[in-house]
């Protein structure tokens, strides 16, 4: 899902999985990020067919990037550390029904390590809505700002509500989504799990991008054997991703694998740092509106959100400063290939947000920082490219506080030991120098 709008979907390009558009709360609330969400017809996974061993998910012991595990006294708000709430009716996106509220008002911890966002028919605050006087309130929360991740396992225990017209989902957007030019889907959105009532067997899993967005986003629906309900009992709903390949599973049973051969010649935008969303729709374009089965209040609790990364490339995510506090920075947030990269005065934009792999490569903007040329002589340039595997973009951050090329044995240089905004940066032999010190995540 995203911040911003959902659009109900038609079956999706013979891949499997609804979806609709969605958006985010206000610019004022949520950093004015304006989104789409969509479904595909959903491809149904059950158990693994006889004589079939289910594949689970792998669960090698993996550093933990992001954990909450929601403990705190009952009725507090979530961490303010963590999360930043949504406020406002969604600006009518998917002609959603609810206002999300602030605070604790509809998102609280309960005292028993759990989150519980409830959905409830009332309006105490006048609040007023795309389609006048709101009729539901609600709560939907993300880590923009705070938390972002490239690659690694994304997961929630989540037990969903039930009922016509609800619509729970844990989901990402793309961090640059706010940057000119990007907006929504070309930021991409990956929906780890979202559910209509009208299917209570069923989640779906989607991607939405630039060319598949809305109800041509590609995804899958997994359903639960014997006619179970997911609001029945807890589930861990999750994706397993890595470059070039996104993997869902539920309760580690593996229900689908995307990569950019699914694609159909679009472009794959989700080698880039995203954010984390939890939220509680109610009514929409996509589940329909409550009617008289549906019983109010409805929760949404969730037992723990996890972020870990493996050898796929997940890693550390923030600025990396340099000369005089300066962050390093993609020039002009270009995401062009051959974009150099320089110091500037930190913003806290996404062409200042990078993620150190633990495959090793060093990542702003969905691109790799990149030797120009694959060169080894002092002075060639540093920009971004397309990750490409190659020693160009291998990078080591020594205890020292280099950044180091071994291709070239040379480290990450400002030029000149210049301070100014815009230096570029360089490789060069290794001095010890304040040009060539570097903070990072």
């Amino acid at each position: 899902m995203r911040t911003t709008p959902h659009t109900h979907g038609r079956p999706p390009r013979s891949r499997g999985s609804r979806r609709r558009t969605r958006p985010w709360a206000s610019a004022a609330t949520l950093l004015g990020l304006a989104l789409t969400l969509t479904f595909t017809g959903a491809a149904s996974a059950g158990p693994a067919p006889d004589g079939a061993a289910p594949k689970a998910a792998e669960a090698e012991p993996m550093a933990v990037l992001f954990e909450d595990t929601f403990d705190g006294p009952a009725g507090s708000a979530v961490d303010g550390r963590k999360w930043q709430m949504e406020t406002g009716d969604n600006s009518g996106n998917n002609h959603e029904r609810q206002y999300y509220t602030p605070g604790n008002a509809n998102a609280a911890l309960d005292g028993n390590g759990r989150l519980v966002i409830t959905a409830r028919k009332e309006n105490p605050g006048n609040y007023q809505c795309w389609y006048g006087r709101c009729e539901y309130t609600s709560a939907r929360m993300n880590t923009a700002g705070k938390f972002t991740t490239t690659y690694g396992r994304i997961e929630a225990r989540i037990k969903i509500p039930r009922g016509q017209g609800m619509w729970p989902a844990f989901w990402m957007l793309g961090a640059d989504i706010n940057n000119p030019g990007v907006g929504w889907p070309n930021s991409g959105e990956i929906d780890i799990m979202e559910n209509v009532g009208y299917e209570p067997g069923t989640v779906h899993g989607t991607i939405h991008g630039p060319g598949y967005s809305g109800g041509e986003g590609i995804g899958a629906g997994y359903t639960l054997p014997n006619g179970r309900a997911f609001a029945d009992d807890f589930h861990t709903f999750a994706v397993d991703w890595a470059p070039n390949s996104i993997t869902w599973s539920v309760d580690g049973q593996v229900y689908q694998r995307r990569t950019p051969a699914d694609l159909g010649g679009d472009r794959w935008v989700f080698d880039k740092p995203f954010f984390l969303i939890l939220n509680l729709a109610v009514g929409g374009d996509w589940p329909g509106l409550p009617d008289g089965s549906t019983v109010f209040p409805q929760q949404m609790i969730v037992d723990h959100v996890r972020v870990t990364g493996g050898d796929s490339g997940g890693g550390r995510t923030g600025r990396i400063t340099g000369l005089a506090g300066k962050c390093l920075d993609v020039a002009g947030a270009n995401t062009a290939n051959g974009t150099p990269v320089q110091i500037h005065d930190c913003n806290g934009n996404a062409a200042q947000q990078w993620t150190i792999g633990t495959d090793g490569t060093i990542r702003a903007l969905g691109k790799c920082l990149d030797v120009s040329g694959a060169g080894t002589a002092d002075g060639t340039p540093v920009q971004i490219w397309d990750c490409n595997g190659t020693a160009a973009q291998r990078w080591v951050v020594t205890a020292a506080r280099d950044i180091v090329n071994p291709n070239a044995d040379k480290c990450l240089d400002v030029k000149d030991n210049s301070s100014a905004n815009g230096t570029r940066t360089q490789i060069w032999t290794c001095a010890g120098t304040a040009n060539q010190k570097w903070t990072t995540p």
